[in-house]
Parts: structure tokens; C-alpha cells; sequence
């Protein structure tokens, strides 16, 4: 990670010189860092991947829900995230996407009644897995969970990934100009292709764990301290009014 201007980035070179220079098998990468807010560059890095025929495993949890992501124009391989974060919904639900291609070279690391072949036999004990993406599924189903996932799902279909990216836009950027009004270095990129919904900023002159304990007590606003460094992450949901709340509880 370095700085560039005011924000701490790691550059896309950087990854992929990196994966060049140590013959790399599999690069894993969270589309967006859960501290810093970065986005990166998916596009780009996959298609390295792919020339080089490294594997590209993602994880999308700080994504999917906020940003289109297309597996196949990027390149990606493997791609993961829980439902509980912008995705909005239950916790124990989440997604999991394999190339086809590599279904047969990637084990499940568990064998179960669900993921192999003839599962509704319970007479016969038949471990061969199953040939679809099935054989990850190895126990019984979180059907609640499964159910909140889909109608959370269902839900930011209809208003659109790109809707929504721009309601964050809008909300954040107007959290970073009432940040830095108040004195506040923000840490987060903010360029097109690298800012998030998250808001990674920090004080000098006040204690950051006080910050979030007398937001939630005193005004019940909730942030979070990840790395030493404040964090808001508003979404579509929030109104200017919280945000500016929040800018106006702030020391």
C-alpha cells in the first residue's frame, strides 16, 4: 500500500507485477478493501490473470449489491460474498460462482447428503460428487436465510445496480466534504475507477474509539474503527439529513 496524494491506494502495477514476478498459481483479491474503501480494477487484473493462466478469485462482499459485476468480461474464476452486507440480506446466506470449466478440478473441501450424485437414496452410500456447482452445497439448506437473500436480491434488481452506485456517490461525497470541512483527512480514494461506498477517514486530534462510542451512545450513530481509521459506509437507504448528522455530531 502506498499514498498517493492524500488517499492510501494499492496500485493495480503493483498486484500485477507482483503475481508476474512469483509465478503466481492464483490470485485472491476483495473487490473493494473493507479499511481503505479502494475498488479496484477487476477488468484489468483478470485479464492478466487470463493471459498468464492464473486463477482469479474475488471476494465480493463489499460489492455485489452497489456495482455491476460480470464474471465473464472480467475474467474471474472464483467469486464469493456473504448477503448480509450490500446485498441487505439474512446472515448464513450467501453466493458462490465457479467457472464451469473448473467445476471438476475443484473439490468441495466436504462431502455431504446433498452435494453427491442420487442424494435421495439414503439406502445407497454414494460419494461421487456431484457434476454441477451442486457439489458445494454439501448440507441442508438455510431456507430462511435463502429466502431473505432472494427477496433482497429480487429488491436491488428492480432499482438497479447503477442506481444505486450514484445514490452512494452522491451521499458519500457530500460525507467527505463535511469531513474535510471539519478537518478530517479521508483516506479513501475517491477517483472514477477506485472509490466505494466506504468512507475510511481520521482524526489527529481526537481518540477514535471515543468517537465511536459517543456516536452510538450519545447519538446513535453507528461507525466503526477498522485499522486505526473511522469508517462510515451509507447506502442507497440513508438520507442527506443522516448524513449530515453525522458530519455535524462529529468533534
Amino acid at each position: 500500500m502506498i499514498t498517493v496524494g492524500k488517499h492510501r491506494v494499492v496500485p493495480v502495477e503493483k498486484i500485477i507485477a507482483a503475481a508476474d514476478h512469483w509465478r503466481t498459481r492464483l490470485v485472491a483479491l476483495s473487490h473493494v478493501e473493507y479499511a481503505s474503501g479502494q475498488r479496484h480494477d477487476l477488468e484489468r487484473i483478470g485479464r492478466f490473470c487470463r493471459e498468464k493462466k492464473i486463477l482469479f478469485c474475488v471476494d465480493g462482499i463489499q460489492t455485489l449489491g452497489v456495482w455491476p459485476v460480470d464474471v465473464k468480461a472480467m475474467n474471474i474464476d472464483y467469486l464469493s460474498a456473504d448477503g448480509h452486507k450490500w446485498l441487505l440480506g439474512p446472515e448464513g446466506a450467501g453466493i458462490f460462482y465457479i467457472r464451469r470449466e473448473l467445476i471438476e478440478k475443484t473439490r468441495p473441501p466436504l462431502i455431504g447428503w446433498m452435494n453427491v450424485v442420487d442424494a435421495l437414496n439414503y439406502g445407497t452410500y454414494n460419494y461421487t460428487l456431484r457434476p454441477d456447482a451442486g457439489r458445494y452445497e454439501c448440507g441442508s439448506y438455510n431456507v430462511p436465510g435463502l429466502l431473505g437473500l432472494k427477496a433482497a436480491v429480487e429488491m436491488l434488481a428492480d432499482l438497479g445496480t447503477q442506481a444505486i452506485s450514484a445514490r452512494l456517490k452522491a451521499l458519500t461525497d457530500r460525507l467527505i466534504d463535511g469531513l474535510s470541512a471539519k478537518g478530517y483527512q479521508i483516506i479513501s480514494p475517491r477517483e472514477d475507477d477506485a472509490w466505494s461506498g466506504i468512507v475510511s477517514f481520521a482524526s489527529t486530534k481526537h481518540d477514535h474509539s471515543l468517537i465511536v462510542s459517543t456516536l452510538r451512545k450519545e447519538h446513535r450513530i453507528e461507525i466503526v474503527l477498522r485499522e486505526g481509521r473511522l469508517r462510515a459506509s451509507p447506502h442507497f437507504y440513508n438520507t442527506e439529513e443522516q448524513i449530515d448528522r453525522l458530519i455535524a455530531a462529529l468533534p
